[in-house]
C-alpha cells in the first residue's frame, strides 16, 4: 500500500509499453554510439600515434602528478574556503540586524549572479599572469566565491529547517542566541545539507577545468600541453576523451567517499540520539 501512495501502480499494457521504450531508447543510443565510433575511425582517431601520449610513463606521470593532484588542490582549497565563506554570510543573512542581514544579502546574491569563467579572468588579471601561483590563486579564489556563496544558502536553509520548538526550549532553558546557533542549529543543519554540500564538491571538482582560459595548473593544462605537441598528430579528441574520463573517474570517488561520510555521520546521529533517548526516559530503561 505504501509504494502506490502517490500515484498509481501501472498496469500490464503500461509495463509493456514502458519495456519498448526502454528497448527503443537502448537501440537509439547503441546506434548513436556506434555512428560516433565510425566517424572516429574514418577520420584516424584511433591510430595508435594519437593515444600513445596516454600509455607513455613521462606523460602517465605528467597526467597523475601535476594534473590530478594540482587539479584536487584546487577544488579541496576551493570548498574549504567556500565552507567557512559559506558559514559566514549564511548566519550573516539570518542576523537580526539589518546592517549585517543586507550587506551579507549583497554579497552572496552579487557572486551567485556572477559566472565563474568572468571570476577567474577577473582575478587572473588582478593577481597577474605571470606566476602559475597567481594563476592557482585566481581559478581557488573565484571557485571559493561562487560556491560559497551557493553554500551560504544552503546553509541558511539548513538552519531555518531545524524546528522551532528545539530553539525555542534552548531559549527557555536560558541558552543565548550564539549558543544556541553553535550548540543546536549548526551541528543539525550540517547533517540536513550534506548531500548539497558533496554536490557542491562535485561542481566544484568540475569547475577547475576553466581554470584552461588563464593556463592555470591542472587536467586541462596538461590536455593543452599533450595535443599542443605536434609529434602526436591532431588528437584533441582522444585527449578530450581521456581526460574527461579522468574527471569523471575522480567525481565517482568523491561521491562515493562523500556518501559514506554522510551515513556514518547520519548512523551514528541516529544512535546518539536512541542513547539519549535511553538515558533519560526511565520507561526506555530495561525490565530487571
Amino acid at each position: 500500500m505504501s509504494g502506490s501512495v502517490l500515484y498509481d501502480a501501472p498496469g500490464p499494457r503500461t509495463i509493456a509499453r514502458h519495456r519498448v521504450y526502454t528497448v527503443i531508447a537502448s537501440v537509439g543510443l547503441l546506434a548513436l554510439l556506434a555512428y560516433a565510433v565510425l566517424r572516429l575511425q574514418q577520420n584516424g582517431q584511433f591510430e595508435y600515434q594519437k593515444w600513445e601520449p596516454f600509455v607513455s610513463p613521462v606523460f602517465i606521470e605528467t597526467i597523475l602528478v601535476d594534473g590530478v593532484l594540482e587539479t584536487l588542490k584546487m577544488a579541496f582549497s576551493a570548498i574549504l574556503l567556500a565552507v567557512g565563506f559559506g558559514v559566514l554570510f549564511g548566519i550573516g543573512k539570518l542576523s537580526e540586524h539589518g546592517w549585517v542581514r543586507w550587506p551579507c544579502w549583497a554579497v552572496v546574491e552579487f557572486w551567485r549572479a556572477v559566472p565563474v569563467l568572468l571570476n577567474i579572468i577577473f582575478f587572473g588579471i588582478l593577481l597577474g599572469l605571470d606566476s602559475t601561483t597567481n594563476r592557482y590563486w585566481a581559478v581557488v579564489i573565484a571557485l571559493m566565491l561562487y560556491n560559497g556563496a551557493v553554500l551560504a544558502e544552503v546553509f541558511r536553509a539548513g538552519i531555518n529547517a531545524v524546528p522551532k520548538g528545539q530553539v525555542e526550549a534552548a531559549y527557555a532553558v536560558g541558552m543565548r542566541k550564539s549558543q544556541v546557533m553553535l550548540a543546536i542549529q549548526l551541528p543539525q543543519a550540517v547533517k540536513i545539507m550534506l548531500p548539497a554540500l558533496i554536490s557542491q564538491c562535485v561542481v566544484a571538482l568540475k569547475d577547475t577545468a576553466l581554470g584552461y582560459v588563464v593556463l592555470a595548473p591542472g587536467l586541462t593544462f596538461v590536455m593543452r600541453l599533450i595535443y599542443a605537441n605536434p609529434d602526436h598528430g591532431q588528437n584533441q579528441i582522444p585527449t578530450v576523451i581521456v581526460i574527461g574520463g579522468i574527471y569523471v573517474l575522480l567525481n565517482l570517488i568523491l561521491t562515493v567517499i562523500a556518501t559514506w561520510v554522510q551515513r556514518k555521520f547520519v548512523g551514528e546521529k541516529k544512535v546518539l540520539e536512541v542513547s539519549m533517548v535511553g538515558e533519560g526516559d526511565p520507561s526506555a530503561a530495561p525490565v530487571k
